[in-house]
């Protein structure tokens, strides 16, 4: 069955870190465990490091709010790739859409490496311990450290709308906002394929420029190009 999916505009995200020990992760330890073992064989490149995870959302007037807790990236590997068997946690994160300005969204294509191989979308990934601020998750922090990391952009580049799409699907809550580039898309593109050429670990094998509906691929994930219809 594929997830409805809801696309809510916010103008504030109210993020906060409790801590909280995950009963999926302890019940079923030595089958994760079991499971990333298996993963790493294939994808040797995977690292079991700790990340945030959410619950409880709510979405009040112009607020998005949850809680968010600690675990390993194993648990969740096996929590996604079994099928999101505890549906009172999801995966928030926050994604940077670049919009160039002829209006092309720029995504990558994730590498065969990563634990998404060949997906399409705006640079991203789940937060972790480097995204707190106290007891606060920093989505935006976030959003610019993945886009800097993964395309080579920085908050010097784009202007970040003053606002966020928050895209509901399932077991997953993509935090997007738009970061408007002054700059064409192939002028775009041609930057940061040369800032990946540079890169010794990138995670992008390929850049896609988005201009409209008739550029989506299945690879491109539902919320996407939900998100992407939206805009264009």
């Amino acid at each position: 069955m594929t997830a409805e999916l809801v696309l809510l505009p916010v103008k504030e995200l109210d993020l906060v870190y409790r801590e909280w020990q995950w009963p999926f992760a302890h019940e079923h330890r030595n089958k994760i465990d079991a499971h990333f073992a298996e993963a790493r064989r294939a994808k040797p490149e995977m690292f079991n490091g700790q990340i945030l995870m959410a619950r409880d959302p709510v979405v009040a007037g112009d607020t998005f709010s949850a809680r968010y807790f600690q675990t390993d990236f194993a648990s969740f590997l096996a929590w996604r790739d079994w099928g999101f068997p505890d549906a009172s946690v999801f995966n928030g994160f926050g994604m940077g859409a670049l919009r160039t300005s002829d209006g092309a969204f720029v995504l990558g294509e994730m590498g065969q490496h990563t634990a998404n191989a060949g997906k399409i979308y705006f640079p991203a990934g789940t937060p972790d311990l480097n995204d707190l601020r106290g007891d606060a998750v920093d989505i935006p922090g976030s959003v610019m450290r993945e886009t800097a990391e993964e395309v080579g952009l920085t908050p010097d580049d784009y202007r970040a709308a003053d606002h966020w799409d928050v895209v509901q699907a399932g077991s997953l809550t993509a935090m997007i906002r738009i970061l408007d580039l002054a700059v064409p898309g192939d002028a775009v593109r041609a930057r940061i394929e040369a800032s990946l050429a540079e890169q010794d670990d990138q995670e992008l094998s390929a850049i896609h420029l988005v201009r409209s509906v008739s550029d989506f691929t299945e690879t491109m994930p539902a919320y996407i190009r939900a998100f992407l219809a939206a805009k264009l």
